[in-house]
């Protein structure tokens, strides 16, 4: 054991990031929103993690626009490596969906870990699934907690439970491997399910490689697959949860913003981003089918509402973008749903009521919500803490419509969303 976890330490202390690189501070000037630029945003990071995955299982697969993000990155790096210990620093979705893909890597051994943060970040409720199947799986710290000393096998066992109140990636990571194992596979989800449209993501992919599925009531199937010889080629639709931060300076700026390589018919879940910011900021989405190009495009007659409530569950990944808006146009918002994000790259809840209070924002909150209380005066001087978390960077950057804003630790975007920077100042002109 102390010799695992003293491989750990070096391999961990190989990928930590300079101290210095995280303490660059982001300086976002009082500025204008031009209007009419065009934004190019590469592959959505949660469907090329997917394909990477599937990618890897079945080698019948190319992928075009591939997520350029630090996460997805790091997952195809682990997975092009023979290594006994893999260490995927913050990526949360490799962590989950990794601790699947190598429990069935039969005869061989893997010890996953990560950062100081995906230390604390639980996975029990997975690993005890994987655990039921078959699959010895050992905590080499923290019971519960990375890092996972993961035994792979064959596995012939058909059904397992999983909390549907978690974290859906653990059940895609589950769904990832089914159509692999010989019997495939059935889970039952047991309570509500949250974050829905991301495991019918997965299921839709699943489907277009030809692995058979259905999803009724609180139960997946997963068919076992039969490897087809023919090459199928996927071109990853461009990421809508990073579009949601242009859906927030297009409500605060009023000016049309153009994205490209979108489709009418996503299966994002955090497209629902549209509807949103149509139903409560007057942002209409048009769809150009020619070019997959989407416009958004401000109403100037809309009248805002006198406040927000709304259940994200389904896509909770846009609240802290949703929250800041509402903020800085000083309306209330009630927003429920929000279970997972507390467990996120932090607790971004929590997060969300310190740092709204920085732009004049009082905010109660628990478990799974977040209120507005009160309006004042934003803080002369904004700086923004991000906790390491890439949007809580993202979704704060649009304040800088109305004030001068500082976002600490500005390389944490580089996890979902690399040249977020750059592409702000094709948009931003700021003020003299």
């Amino acid at each position: 054991m102390m010799e695992e976890r003293s491989l750990i330490q070096q391999m961990t202390s190989r990928f930590r990031p300079p101290t210095s690189l995280l303490k660059i501070m982001k300086k976002l000037k009082k500025s204008e929103l031009k209007e009419n630029q065009t934004i190019q945003i590469s592959g959505s990071k949660s469907i090329s993690n997917r394909l990477l995955i599937l990618e890897s299982l079945f080698k019948n697969i190319e992928i075009g626009n591939l997520s350029n993000s630090q996460d997805t990155n790091l997952l195809k790096k682990a997975l092009s490596e023979n290594t006994e210990v893999v260490d995927i620093h913050h990526a949360g979705t490799a962590m989950r969906f990794l601790t699947s893909y190598y429990s069935i890597q039969d005869g061989k051994t893997t010890i996953l870990t990560g950062s100081k943060r995906m230390k604390e970040r639980p996975i029990k409720n997975l690993v005890t699934a994987i655990q039921n199947l078959g699959v010895e799986i050992e905590y080499l710290e923290n019971e519960g907690f990375p890092p996972l000393k993961i035994k792979g096998k064959t596995i012939t066992e058909t059904k397992v439970n999983v909390p549907a109140n978690i974290s859906s990636q653990f059940i895609t990571s589950l769904l990832l491997i089914a159509g692999k194992l010989e019997n495939g596979l059935e889970i039952n989800l047991v309570g509500e399910v949250t974050s829905k449209s991301y495991i019918e993501m997965t299921l839709n992919i699943l489907t277009r490689f030809g692995i058979k599925n259905s999803f009724t009531g609180n139960t997946i199937k997963v068919d076992p697959f039969i490897n087809q010889q023919s090459i199928i080629n996927y071109e990853v639709e461009s990421d809508w949860s990073s579009a949601s931060y242009f859906y927030s300076f297009a409500a605060l700026g009023r000016q049309t913003i153009h994205l490209k390589s979108f489709y009418r018919e996503s299966t994002q879940g955090d497209s629902a981003i549209a509807k949103i910011y149509k139903d409560f900021f007057g942002i209409e989405t048009i769809f150009s089918e020619a070019d997959h190009k989407i416009t958004l495009k401000p109403d100037p007659d809309f009248i805002f509402p006198e406040k927000i409530i709304l259940d994200m569950n389904n896509c909770p990944d846009i609240a802290q973008t949703l929250c800041v808006t509402a903020a800085a146009l000083k309306i209330p918002f009630e927003i429920s749903g929000l279970g997972t994000l507390r467990v996120k790259e932090t607790d971004r809840i929590l997060a969300l009521h310190n740092e709204l209070k920085k732009l004049g924002t009082e905010t109660e909150y628990t478990d799974y919500t977040i209120k507005s209380t009160g309006f004042g005066k934003a803080e002369e001087s904004i700086i923004i803490k991000t906790y390491q978390d890439h949007r809580m960077a993202m979704a704060f950057a649009p304040f800088c419509l109305i004030q001068e804003v500082n976002i600490e630790e500005e390389d944490v975007v580089e996890k979902s969303y690399p040249m977020f920077w750059e592409d702000l100042q094709i948009i931003l002109t700021e003020n003299s």
